[in-house]
């Protein structure tokens, strides 16, 4: 169960597993890997659930350290290859919920290209400033309009995105939401200040609210389709049944009475 901080759980939540492939539910706050730009953390997503399941992991894809949600792995290096493989040729969709600034579209697909921005250290060996194609497909789900002046106005708009990146950029959704002027709440880097203070005064979310809900590939051994979800759950949750969400998410992504 999540804490009102979203502290990651220990164990970490294991939401598809076989001898090939494993997929946790990734909380808020945790690093997947060590980097060189978050050296005073001691925690990885990589290092707790080898610990936990006694075997070496490969990851096969990154999320952002304040992102949630699916986060998926190989059982071999082997496994790992192909799956890079089908990651590279656009044989794995992506779909994320972000809830954001104002009335966002209600059905969008940004052709965007963004930049290249290296970390400070971590990608010190990369280009900087190359532009890379970017598009994402955006459909809004959900919107609430609140009763208080938290910018200019009198009232406040917020949306629920359903989120698909077509394409793998660093901090695309984030980057494309805030183009759109449509910053995603809790977002320290691109978003803005006063929407984010005040969805941590009034409901306690001090997390970007983005999350990976589901993860659609093809099994490497198998074939078949595979489809890995995670429900929402903490303040993301919360916030879901404080604005009577629920009923616009899919079943599987919806979050669990106590979650």
């Amino acid at each position: 169960m999540s804490t009102a901080t979203d502290d990651a759980p220990a164990p970490l939540n294991i939401i598809y597993r076989d001898e090939q492939l494993v997929a946790i539910d990734k909380p808020s706050g945790l690093l997947v890997h060590r980097s060189p730009i978050d050296r005073h953390e001691t925690r990885f997503a990589i290092q707790l659930l080898r610990d936990q399941i006694g075997q070496r992991v490969y990851p096969l894809h990154r999320l952002d350290k304040p992102t949630s949600g699916v986060l998926l792995f190989a059982l071999s290096p082997e496994i790992a290859k192909q799956m890079r493989e089908q990651w590279e040729s656009g044989g794995v969709s992506k779909d994320y919920l972000a809830l954001v600034r104002g009335y966002g579209p209600e059905q969008r697909l940004l052709d965007h290209p963004l930049k290249y921005q290296p970390d400070r250290l971590g990608d010190a060996d990369k280009k900087t400033g190359a532009v890379q194609e970017a598009r994402t497909e955006f459909t809004r789900l959900a919107c609430v309009e609140i009763s208080e002046a938290v910018d200019r106005y009198p009232q406040s708009r917020y949306s629920l995105m359903h989120c698909r990146p077509l394409t793998g950029r660093k901090h695309q959704l984030r980057r494309h939401l805030k183009h759109l002027s449509h910053p995603i709440i809790g977002d320290p880097k691109y978003g803005k200040s006063v929407h984010n203070h005040f969805f941590a005064r009034r409901y306690g979310a001090n997390r970007l609210l983005l999350a990976a809900t589901e993860l659609n590939l093809h099994h490497p051994v198998t074939g078949e389709p595979l489809q890995i979800c995670a429900p929402l759950r903490g303040r993301f949750a919360h916030l879901i049944r404080e604005f009577n969400w629920g009923s616009s998410l899919p079943l599987a992504w919806r979050p669990h009475a106590t979650g």
